[in-house]
Order: C-alpha cells, then sequence, then structure tokens
C-alpha cells in the first residue's frame, strides 16, 4: 500500500489549504485514515482521524478550523485547513490503517509552512 499526499505549500497566517492523501496497491478495506504532523524538535502528533463509518476526531487546537473528509471511492482522505497560524507549521503525514490485520501506513510527508 502506498500513500501519496498533496497539497501542501507556503501560506500566509490566515490563509487556507487542501491537503489529499491517495492510497494505491492491495486494498482490501482501509478503517481509518487520518493526518498526523511533526513539527521540528517535536513529536508527531494527531491533526484528525476518520473512520470508514465517517465518525471523526480532531486535536484540540484544529478544532472548527480543519475539516478532514474521506472519498472511500477513490481511497482518498482530504484535509480542509483554514485559518492556518505559524504553529500550524508542520510536515504532515496521512495514515492509513488497512484490511483486518490493522496494518499501519503512512504517507512520506507534505510540508506545510505559515508565515505571520
Amino acid at each position: 500500500v502506498q500513500l501519496v499526499e498533496s497539497g501542501g505549500g507556503l501560506v500566509q497566517a490566515g490563509g487556507s489549504l487542501r491537503l489529499s492523501c491517495a492510497a494505491s496497491g492491495s486494498i482490501f478495506s482501509i478503517n481509518t485514515m487520518g493526518w498526523y504532523r511533526q513539527a521540528p524538535g517535536k513529536q508527531r502528533e494527531l491533526v484528525a482521524e476518520v473512520t470508514s463509518g465517517s465518525s471523526t476526531t480532531y486535536a484540540d487546537s484544529v478544532k472548527d478550523r480543519f475539516t478532514i473528509s474521506r472519498d472511500n471511492a477513490k481511497n482518498t482522505v482530504y484535509l480542509q485547513v483554514n485559518s492556518l497560524k505559524p504553529e500550524d507549521t508542520a510536515v504532515y503525514y496521512c495514515k492509513a490503517v488497512v484490511g483486518p490485520t490493522r496494518l499501519t501506513y503512512w504517507g512520506q510527508g507534505t510540508q506545510v509552512t505559515v508565515s505571520s
């Protein structure tokens, strides 16, 4: 299973981006898909997750600003990020939990940089 992220970039504070992550390969079923981020010198942290049943979880720091969604037909998860702040600057990683054995896969990451 391969995960390919896109949509990162440099944006001014208050701006928006839409991150995408497409899964491909031997996929029978994808359980949870999500986004994590890692800022320099910090641990990777959960941003948002969405289950196969469309239940969502968000980090408190991004609630009301970020929205996660998924297109099961395309095996793709999206993250709409609005009202960006400099502290949102990080590499954003896509994660997918796949199949009955719940194997976890990660994408290569996409950089989001927010200037003040």
